[in-house]
Protein backbone atom coordinates (compact mmCIF):
# COMPACT_ATOMS: atom_id res chain seq x y z
CA UNK A 1 0.00 0.00 0.00
CA UNK A 2 1.04 3.82 -0.58
CA UNK A 3 -0.25 7.51 0.36
CA UNK A 4 0.17 9.40 -2.79
CA UNK A 5 -1.58 12.85 -3.87
CA UNK A 6 -4.86 12.16 -5.55
CA UNK A 7 -5.13 12.17 -9.41
CA UNK A 8 -7.88 13.16 -11.71
CA UNK A 9 -8.02 9.41 -12.92
CA UNK A 10 -9.05 8.39 -9.11
CA UNK A 11 -12.37 10.38 -9.40
CA UNK A 12 -14.46 7.08 -10.54
CA UNK A 13 -13.15 5.10 -8.21
CA UNK A 14 -13.60 7.35 -5.30
CA UNK A 15 -17.05 7.84 -6.36
CA UNK A 16 -17.28 4.16 -5.95
CA UNK A 17 -15.92 4.40 -2.35
CA UNK A 18 -18.14 7.01 -1.62
CA UNK A 19 -21.06 4.70 -2.46
CA UNK A 20 -20.16 2.13 0.02
CA UNK A 21 -20.50 4.67 3.11
CA UNK A 22 -23.28 6.94 1.76
CA UNK A 23 -25.15 4.38 -0.25
CA UNK A 24 -25.98 6.77 -2.96
CA UNK A 25 -24.49 7.92 -6.09
CA UNK A 26 -21.80 10.89 -6.52
CA UNK A 27 -22.33 12.40 -9.65
CA UNK A 28 -18.71 11.86 -11.31
CA UNK A 29 -18.64 14.65 -13.68
CA UNK A 30 -19.31 17.10 -11.17
CA UNK A 31 -16.48 15.87 -9.21
CA UNK A 32 -13.80 16.02 -11.90
CA UNK A 33 -15.10 19.64 -12.43
CA UNK A 34 -15.02 20.31 -8.52
CA UNK A 35 -11.61 18.35 -8.67
CA UNK A 36 -9.84 20.89 -11.49
CA UNK A 37 -10.73 23.80 -9.52
CA UNK A 38 -9.60 22.17 -6.04
CA UNK A 39 -6.20 21.36 -7.76
CA UNK A 40 -5.19 24.66 -8.43
CA UNK A 41 -5.68 26.41 -4.75
CA UNK A 42 -3.36 25.69 -2.60
CA UNK A 43 -5.84 25.06 0.56
CA UNK A 44 -6.47 21.58 -0.13
CA UNK A 45 -4.64 18.32 0.34
CA UNK A 46 -6.62 15.21 -1.40
CA UNK A 47 -4.53 12.13 -0.78
CA UNK A 48 -5.07 8.45 -1.78
CA UNK A 49 -4.31 5.27 -0.89
CA UNK A 50 -3.56 2.56 -2.95
CA UNK A 51 -2.70 -1.03 -3.26
CA UNK A 52 -2.21 -2.83 -6.39
CA UNK A 53 -3.19 0.30 -8.46
CA UNK A 54 -6.65 -0.35 -6.57
CA UNK A 55 -8.00 2.92 -4.80
CA UNK A 56 -8.88 1.71 -1.22
CA UNK A 57 -8.84 4.93 0.62
CA UNK A 58 -9.03 8.56 0.75
CA UNK A 59 -8.87 11.94 2.74
CA UNK A 60 -8.92 15.71 2.28
CA UNK A 61 -7.53 18.02 4.43
CA UNK A 62 -8.54 21.95 3.91
CA UNK A 63 -6.02 24.37 5.21
CA UNK A 64 -7.96 27.08 6.77
CA UNK A 65 -6.21 30.32 7.63
CA UNK A 66 -7.07 31.95 11.96
CA UNK A 67 -7.37 35.29 12.99
CA UNK A 68 -6.96 34.44 16.35
CA UNK A 69 -3.91 34.27 18.57
CA UNK A 70 -0.88 34.03 16.97
CA UNK A 71 -2.60 33.27 14.03
CA UNK A 72 -1.42 29.60 13.18
CA UNK A 73 -3.58 27.98 10.46
CA UNK A 74 -5.61 24.82 11.46
CA UNK A 75 -6.98 21.96 8.98
CA UNK A 76 -10.41 20.46 8.46
CA UNK A 77 -10.04 16.80 8.01
CA UNK A 78 -13.36 15.49 6.06
CA UNK A 79 -14.30 12.95 3.84
CA UNK A 80 -11.92 9.93 5.59
CA UNK A 81 -12.80 6.69 3.51
CA UNK A 82 -11.52 3.25 3.38
CA UNK A 83 -12.61 0.71 1.39
CA UNK A 84 -14.67 -1.59 3.38
CA UNK A 85 -12.58 -4.67 2.78
CA UNK A 86 -9.31 -3.04 3.95
CA UNK A 87 -10.97 -1.20 6.94
CA UNK A 88 -8.78 -2.22 10.44
CA UNK A 89 -5.69 -2.97 8.21
CA UNK A 90 -3.73 0.43 8.69
CA UNK A 91 -4.95 1.98 5.78
CA UNK A 92 -7.28 4.92 7.46
CA UNK A 93 -3.82 5.19 9.96
CA UNK A 94 -1.61 5.64 7.08
CA UNK A 95 -3.77 8.16 5.41
CA UNK A 96 -4.07 9.99 8.95
CA UNK A 97 -0.07 9.86 9.34
CA UNK A 98 0.62 11.59 6.25
CA UNK A 99 -2.04 13.99 6.06
CA UNK A 100 -0.63 15.21 9.46
CA UNK A 101 2.45 15.36 8.42
CA UNK A 102 1.45 17.76 6.03
CA UNK A 103 -0.53 20.37 8.20
CA UNK A 104 2.96 20.16 10.33
CA UNK A 105 4.72 21.83 7.36
CA UNK A 106 2.01 23.57 6.59
CA UNK A 107 2.80 25.15 10.38
CA UNK A 108 -0.99 24.22 11.06
CA UNK A 109 -1.71 24.25 14.86
CA UNK A 110 -4.87 21.55 15.14
CA UNK A 111 -6.46 19.24 13.62
CA UNK A 112 -10.06 19.24 13.41
CA UNK A 113 -13.24 16.96 12.37
CA UNK A 114 -16.98 16.29 12.68
CA UNK A 115 -18.27 12.38 12.61
CA UNK A 116 -21.24 11.22 13.92
CA UNK A 117 -21.70 9.76 16.92
CA UNK A 118 -23.18 6.78 16.50
CA UNK A 119 -20.22 5.43 14.14
CA UNK A 120 -18.43 4.08 17.02
CA UNK A 121 -15.85 2.96 15.05
CA UNK A 122 -15.03 6.14 13.48
CA UNK A 123 -14.77 7.54 16.99
CA UNK A 124 -12.88 4.72 17.94
CA UNK A 125 -10.20 5.22 15.65
CA UNK A 126 -9.82 9.06 16.12
CA UNK A 127 -9.34 8.72 19.71
CA UNK A 128 -6.40 5.93 18.88
CA UNK A 129 -5.24 8.74 16.85
CA UNK A 130 -5.23 11.37 19.32
CA UNK A 131 -8.37 13.47 18.34
CA UNK A 132 -9.63 14.31 21.69
CA UNK A 133 -13.18 13.92 23.01
CA UNK A 134 -13.60 16.38 25.26
CA UNK A 135 -15.54 19.03 22.23
CA UNK A 136 -18.85 18.84 21.18
CA UNK A 137 -19.10 19.34 17.31
CA UNK A 138 -21.92 20.87 15.53
CA UNK A 139 -23.21 21.01 11.54
CA UNK A 140 -26.04 21.89 10.12
CA UNK A 141 -27.01 20.44 6.79
CA UNK A 142 -28.32 23.32 4.48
Amino acid sequence: MKIRKMQFSDIPELARLYYQFWREASDVEAMKRQFRRLEKTDTHILLCAEDDSRLIGSVMGIICEELYGDCHPFMVLENMIVDKACRQSGVGKALLSVLEKQARERDCAQIILVTEKNRKDACCFYEANGFQIDNTGYKKKL
